[in-house]
């Protein structure tokens, strides 16, 4: 409904505008009757109420169809009653009598014929925008404005003309009465295992700071896909009197980072319960603990600004924030805000670098909104008015490049996109579901949040998830542990995660076409390393789980390097070695008084003699890659057992690769 509020504003602008000029140069007509009439329904509809701040509109009404009754021809007459309509959001009678104009015969302004297609963009008549649209554009002398906006109608309904010939399958269905009020209900955000909802609903309340309503964060959980608990309040700590909204989960649940406005001025203000903001509105992060979430926390002045942060997606990888910054353009109509998405990454510091605009392939010269950074880190989801679409803010996607940039915008297509606005997409972390907000008819009232199947072209890669827990081996206490994951075949990481400090829990994104690492480290404890590939893992409607137990660094304390490789009976250390070998010399590195023995472990195939030195000479690959890379000599020993210690029976192939291992032992 927005688009139409948009188009009718312009129209109303410039029509009010171009209407003195108009009257300026004489009328045409010359009934006297009909311009005393046509003049006193200007006065009215100029007048604006004070108390209720709208025109006399009913008044310019009557004395315009008085003024047409005396001369059915009078151009000037209708083209304001056409706005009056317009004002009144009857497009089908402005559109009526905005075609009258061009049927007069007498002579007027090729201005009509933009005001006419504007109006037919606005319902979605594509066929009448782009003739009306083409017509103004043959006028050599036009506003420059104009002129620009008829190029866009056309490419739009050019598009939307075809689009509308091979719809896509689109099936909405409301989430229902335990998520969905009477009230409006908006941009959800979702855990990685697709199981906890958040969203933003407006409410009434008297103690609210503004005009009784605000916008506060609500959250269901689904114990079983498609069913919802009843939506309640996400924290007296993070809800308050203000407006707090647009949320966004980190992958694992831990943190939400979320939307706090207030109507304060520019610069440092205070606002809610003693929060401080930059800005109209500022991101904020809040995290669980246990079950419980802390006050949030402004996000700080090289995210949040002077002017509008909103509306942002944390990716699963925990190292970059998407959202959209809104500046007001200063002299512009009505000092209109203009939006961008903007992304900020975690630096080596730990600090959030500088926010950096996204490239043209996304960002557009007019407004984008509603972002989501897919848990794939490959897809981004976005709505904007620029790029080529139905017209208003259509739902667009673009897939990560090879070179690290973003592809072009890909309209997601009718009818997911309309003549009217579409955001607040939000695409499930297996990639089938997405959940939007609309008021369409058959819903509880004003906005409401529906799922739909996403079409497999617009889906992201497959991914699926990581639960559980990380705890102290001997007495199950939790652990808020530091884990990577890492990409074994890049070496590169793809995950930085914390578990939860009251619960030791964790839930990780991941895509399904990778082998990886799993490193986790806590002080006072022997880091934990273990690979892993998909394929090899059993899944259940939880999603992958696993458990991460922790032993304490003390002495003939040992855990196997299972990030450590070889060739098949020989003793290079292969590349996807060197994350787990540079893990292990940080580890010695913090802890300078440990010594430790690395020893070689076999399977039984072959004889023992040949397996205890390829055991031996493995065990000292380990250490001469460490002394070379600045771990003193005298604190490694190496020791080769060959086939003497297997975990497990030597039987199959998979029990043959766990007793093909080297382990670290603390010895001092």
């Amino acid at each position: 409904m927005k688009n139409i509020a948009r188009h009718l504003f312009i129209i109303s602008f410039v029509f009010l505008s171009s209407a003195c000029s108009i009257a300026q140069s004489g009328y045409g007509t010359s009934s006297k009757k009909a311009i005393k009439l046509y003049e006193e329904a200007r006065v009215c509809f100029g007048n604006v109420n004070p108390r209720t701040g709208q025109r006399e509109l009913d008044c310019a009404e009557q004395k315009l169809l008085n003024a047409i009754e005396k001369d059915a021809n009078f151009v000037e007459a209708l083209s304001l009653l056409s706005n009056v309509y317009v004002e009144k959001h009857d497009l089908k009678s402005a559109i009526k009598t905005k075609e009258q104009v061009l049927l007069t015969g007498k002579k007027f302004s090729q201005s009509e014929y933009f005001y006419l297609a504007s109006m037919q963009m606005a319902i979605g008549d594509y066929e009448a925008c782009k003739k009306n649209a083409t017509r103004y554009l043959q006028n050599r002398n036009g506003n420059q404005n104009m002129l620009d906006k008829c190029h866009r109608y056309v490419t739009n309904c050019t598009f939307a003309i075809e689009a509308l010939k091979h719809p896509v399958p689109f099936e909405p269905k409301n989430l229902g009465p335990n998520v969905n009020t009477e009230r409006p209900e908006y941009f959800p955000s979702i855990t990685a295992d697709d199981a906890t909802l958040l969203y933003t609903r407006l409410i009434i309340d008297p103690n609210a700071a503004h005009s009784g309503k605000q916008e506060d964060i609500f959250v269901a959980t689904s114990p079983e896909p498609g069913h919802w608990t009843y939506g309640k309040p996400v924290s007296k700590n993070i809800n308050s009197r203000y407006n707090e909204g647009a949320p966004t989960f980190s992958a694992d649940g831990k943190y939400i980072i979320l939307v706090g406005c207030e109507t304060g001025m520019r610069g440092e203000y205070e606002y809610g319960e003693g929060r401080k903001g930059y800005g109209s509105c500022d991101l904020f992060v809040s995290e669980r603990i246990g079950k419980n979430w802390t006050k949030p926390i402004n996000m700080g002045t090289k995210i949040n600004t002077g002017h509008f942060e909103s509306q942002p997606s944390f990716s699963s990888d925990g190292k970059t924030l998407y959202f959209i910054r809104g500046i007001i353009e200063r002299g512009s109509l009505r000092n209109s805000k203009h939006q961008d998405i903007y992304m900020t990454e975690i630096g080596s510091d730990g600090q959030w670098t500088t926010p950096k605009k996204l490239g043209s392939n996304v960002n557009s010269p007019y407004n984008e909104e509603s972002v989501q950074i897919h848990p794939d880190g490959q897809t981004l989801y976005f709505a904007s008015e620029g790029h080529e679409g139905m017209g208003g803010l259509d739902i667009f996607m673009s897939r990560l490049q090879p070179d690290g940039t973003w592809g072009k915008a890909i309209n997601l297509g009718y009818p997911i996109n309309t003549f009217n606005d579409e955001n607040s997409l939000l695409v499930s972390s297996k990639g089938n579901l997405a959940y939007f907000a609309s008021d369409r008819e058959g819903g509880y009232g004003s906005l409401d949040l529906y799922q739909f199947e996403l079409p497999k072209k617009y889906q992201p890669v497959a991914t699926t998830h990581m639960k559980g827990k990380v705890y102290d081996a001997i007495t199950k206490e939790p652990l808020a542990a530091r884990f990577q994951l890492i990409d074994l075949k890049t070496n590169k990481v793809f995950k930085n995660a914390i578990a939860n400090s009251g619960d030791g829990s964790f839930i990780v994104a991941l895509p399904t076409n990778k082998d990886f690492a799993l490193i986790a480290e806590h002080k006072g404890y022997l880091y934990y390393s273990k690979n892993y590939s998909l394929d090899q893992l059993t899944a259940n409607k939880d999603g992958f789980l696993i458990d991460v137990p922790m032993d304490k660094v003390k002495v003939g304390t040992d855990i196997a390097l299972e990030n450590i490789f070889f060739d098949i009976n020989k003793f290079t250390l292969k590349p996807e070695s060197i994350t787990e070998l540079e893990k292990l010399k940080d580890f010695l590195t913090k802890n300078p008084t440990i010594k430790v023995e690395l020893g070689g472990h076999t399977d039984s195939d072959g004889d023992d003699k040949s397996n205890q030195i390829l055991s031996e000479n493995r065990a000292r690959a380990v250490q001469d890659w460490l002394i070379k890379n600045g771990i003193n000599a005298s604190r490694l020993t190496y020791k080769g057992y060959g086939e003497t210690q297997p975990r497990v029976e030597n039987d199959t192939p998979a029990n043959k690769a766990k007793n093909r291992r080297t382990m670290l032992k603390i010895v001092g």
